[in-house]
Parts: C-alpha cells; sequence; structure tokens
C-alpha cells in the first residue's frame, strides 16, 4: 500500500514537472518572440505575444491546482514537500516573466508610431537573449538538480543589470541630446527594465533549485542595477 502511494505521488509530480518545462518553453519563446518584434517592428508577432500570455497564465493556474490537490491528498513531508513547495514558486516567477514579456509587446505597438532610435533595439534583444539563456539554463538545472549550473545562472543576473545599466544611460544621453527622443526613450527604458525584472525572475528560479538540492536558500545577492531612476514609475506587469 506505500509502495502505491509512493507510486502515485512520483506520477503526480512529473506530472507537474512536466508542465513547468512546458511553461517554461512558452516563457522562453515570448521572450525572444518580443524582442524580435521590437527590432523588426512585427506587429504580428507583438500580437502573438500577448496572446500566447493567456495560455502561460493558465498552464500556471493549472500548476498551482495540482499542487495543492497532492498536497491535500498525500500529505507530503520533508524533501517532497519541498519540491512541491519550489514547483509553485518556480511557476509563480514563470508566470511574472510571461506578462513582462507581454508588456514589452504592448509597448512595441507604441514604438511604432514612433522615430527609431539607432541601435537601442537591438542592445535590447542582446539583454532579451541574455534573459533566454539564463532561463534555459535554470530550467535544465531544475530537470537535473544541478545547484552548481544554478549558482552559475544567479551570478550571470549582475550582467543582464550591468547590461540595463549601459542602456539606461545610452537612452539617457538620447534625450538630452533631442528632446524629440524623449517618448521613444521612455518606452524603450521600460523595456529594457522589463527585462531586468525578467532576469531577476529567473535568479528566483535557480535559487529553487538551490533550495531543492542543498535545503537551504543561497545567501542574498548584491544587485548590480545602479540606476537612480525611480522604480515607482515602471509599471507592474500586466499594467
Amino acid at each position: 500500500m506505500q509502495e502505491h502511494i509512493v507510486s502515485s505521488f512520483d506520477r503526480d509530480l512529473e506530472g507537474i514537472q512536466a508542465r513547468i518545462m512546458k511553461m517554461g518553453g512558452l516563457v522562453e519563446q515570448a521572450i525572444l518572440d518580443a524582442a524580435e518584434a521590437l527590432e523588426t517592428r512585427d506587429e504580428e508577432l507583438s500580437d502573438k505575444v500577448r496572446r500566447g500570455d493567456k495560455v502561460i497564465d493558465e498552464l500556471d493556474e493549472l500548476i498551482h491546482e495540482e499542487a495543492a490537490r497532492v498536497i491535500a491528498l498525500r500529505a507530503p513531508t520533508a524533501v517532497d514537500l519541498r519540491v512541491i513547495l519550489s514547483v509553485m514558486k518556480t511557476s509563480n516567477d514563470l508566470e511574472r516573466i510571461g506578462d513582462l514579456a507581454k508588456n514589452m509587446a504592448k509597448r512595441n505597438s507604441v514604438l511604432m508610431q514612433l522615430t527609431q532610435i539607432d541601435g537601442a533595439t537591438a542592445a535590447l534583444r542582446r539583454m532579451a537573449r541574455a534573459v533566454e539563456v539564463m532561463l534555459k539554463d535554470a530550467l535544465d538545472s531544475y530537470i537535473q538538480r544541478d545547484a552548481a549550473l544554478a549558482r552559475d545562472v544567479i551570478l550571470r543576473d549582475r550582467d543582464v543589470d550591468q547590461m540595463y545599466n549601459a542602456t539606461f544611460r545610452e537612452f539617457l544621453t538620447f534625450m538630452m541630446e533631442d528632446p524629440r527622443n524623449i517618448t521613444a526613450c521612455m518606452h524603450l527604458h521600460f523595456i529594457a527594465k522589463n527585462l531586468e525584472r525578467m532576469g531577476d525572475h529567473v535568479t528566483s528560479v535557480a535559487e529553487q533549485v538551490v533550495f531543492l538540492v542543498e535545503g537551504a536558500m543561497p545567501d542574498e545577492r548584491q544587485k548590480g542595477d545602479k540606476t537612480s531612476f525611480d522604480k515607482s514609475l515602471s509599471p507592474e506587469p500586466g499594467a
């Protein structure tokens, strides 16, 4: 009887983790599509990202429902409970990244009506690619229970922060050189901030891997975002 219960729990857990991987793949693609749409001014691709966020949200709800059911029916303890809680936290982080990608796509539509800022979209696409690779490695570390890879992802968030700082300074320069650039640069700045936040959520996923493997969260990291911009001006995901 005990073996049957354990086997059922393992199957439940495998099903939930499979949904996490599916969700992660959709989020990775949303990041890349939003960045490509920005650089190519592709309205159709931006629409695809916005529509796709609904599927990501639905997966998040399903994962939380299944995780809650497993907790209620299987009463997991110790390591098993830690796995379930980490799944729920990871799902939440992925959902937030999806929201941020959707926000990028929304701003793309506005930017298409404005004068293009030379070089800005290419820099943002490089930043998006860095975040997407971080996410891929974070998900790989989750499946493989590879704490070393997860810690490497955590360290890479500082690179994303530095890229954000560089774009922030660049946008300020553009705005000071020509006031007509202000509106476009403000939207581009918000996109850069969305990408920086994505890096934070990817880091949170990697931290959950360390927690799973080692039983404790890694030491608090020092953020590399050194801008003095008022963060209250950045809209929350879904705004």
